[in-house]
């Protein structure tokens, strides 16, 4: 099993396209092309993570937050990142990163928090990424068979089905001119077609590869496709997960819960003014730009990581601002990599990191 075998799993349900400008999600240390052992499972990489792959015969490292985020000028060992570059170099480990990308899916990061609470009616805080609509016209002998090459290449998503086109039937027309290489009719005969229009819907990021679609499956040697750009942005992709719970809540009940099921030390929260709790908002990592949001959307609650003093000012009574931990609100990241790949290899070694890199500790 080569590493990109693994990695192209993880990337099918988080493209890196859709990694924040700043990230450095992908492969970090390796190749591609390398022969994976076993998989170990962590949310950062630390010395102790890279000892313990090491120790464990894991040879590819998937984490949730990359091991570089700026560049790297030598390898002395005067850092930790340092040492564990040139540690897994040592030991032909390969470093895997998938973070924004990651916290961009609703069914990633923020999504995992939300199950964990039984959120009901889930959906994406604020979505983001661009929206187009495809269209292209095929000879209907073929229509079938290129609607599935494009289908395959990532389009037709819209909400919670997949596969999604409108096609209508149609005739085409055409002049073959000198040194062309007409699929049908003659050179400088008017040809008339039985055609079908397809329309799919398509995120931007996956834009590129069904129109390579198209230009690999089509037999016309020049097949026609138009794209338009759509107004509302992609429902599925972006940050953070608003939802609500099966029956509210009392405010202090649903934070000591809270507490539990993500096992933080300690909760900083504004003052409980809401009688109940019924919808909640929430953004594994560091959420507090998505605070107005939240409040927009009217949750009762927002649940995130590392707020600062003064953004706890921007509750004004409107909200309950919870933070439950940076490391706390992820911690669960390491199951969504899990039962990706092991759904597809059942039977391949991967295994969870035991070492706890939460770099907080409470007293």
């Amino acid at each position: 099993m080569q590493v990109k075998e693994i990695t192209d799993i993880v990337e099918a349900f988080a493209p890196l396209a859709l990694q924040a400008g700043y990230d450095n999600a992908g492969l970090v240390c390796g190749s591609y092309a390398g022969e994976v052992q076993g998989v170990l499972l962590c949310t950062d990489v630390t010395e102790a993570v890279v000892d313990e792959a090491i120790r464990e015969r894991c040879n590819l490292v998937i984490s949730h937050h990359p091991l570089i985020f700026q560049g790297i000028k030598n390898l002395r060992p005067e850092n930790a990142v340092n040492r564990c570059l040139v540690k897994a170099i040592q030991n032909d480990l390969h470093i895997y990163a998938a973070h924004t990308n990651m916290d961009s899916v609703a069914g990633g990061v923020s999504g995992r928090m939300a199950d964990k609470l039984g959120l009901i009616r889930q959906r994406v805080l604020q979505p983001e990424g661009a929206l187009y609509s495809l269209s292209f016209y095929t000879p209907a002998a073929e229509a079938e068979r290129v609607r599935n090459a494009v289908l395959e290449a990532g389009g037709g998503h819209i909400g919670n089905y997949s596969r999604c086109s409108f096609n209508a039937e149609g005739t085409g027309t055409f002049l073959p001119l000198e040194n062309s290489r007409p699929y049908c009719g003659e050179l400088h005969k008017l040809h008339a077609e039985k055609e079908v229009k397809t329309e799919i819907t398509v995120p931007e990021y996956r834009l590129n590869d069904s129109i390579r679609a198209i230009r690999e499956n089509h037999p016309y040697e020049e097949p026609v496709w138009n794209v338009v750009k759509l107004h509302t942005p992609n429902p599925v992709t972006g940050l953070g997960i608003i939802g609500a719970l099966p029956e509210a809540e009392d405010p202090l009940f649903f934070l000591k819960r809270v507490r539990d099921i993500f096992g933080c030390g300690v909760i900083r929260h504004t003052a409980c003014g809401a009688s109940r709790v019924q919808t909640v908002a929430l953004c594994g990592g560091a959420g507090a730009s998505l605070i107005h949001r939240a409040i927009r959307e009217k949750a009762d609650v927002f649940l995130s990581g590392d707020f600062k003093y003064h953004e706890f000012f921007q509750a004004e009574n409107r909200i309950i601002l919870a933070d439950i931990g940076h490391y706390e609100s992820e911690r669960y990241t390491k199951e969504i990599f899990y039962e990706l790949i092991t759904k597809k290899m059942p039977k391949f070694a991967v295994q969870f990191s035991k070492v706890n890199t939460n770099p907080t500790n409470y007293l």
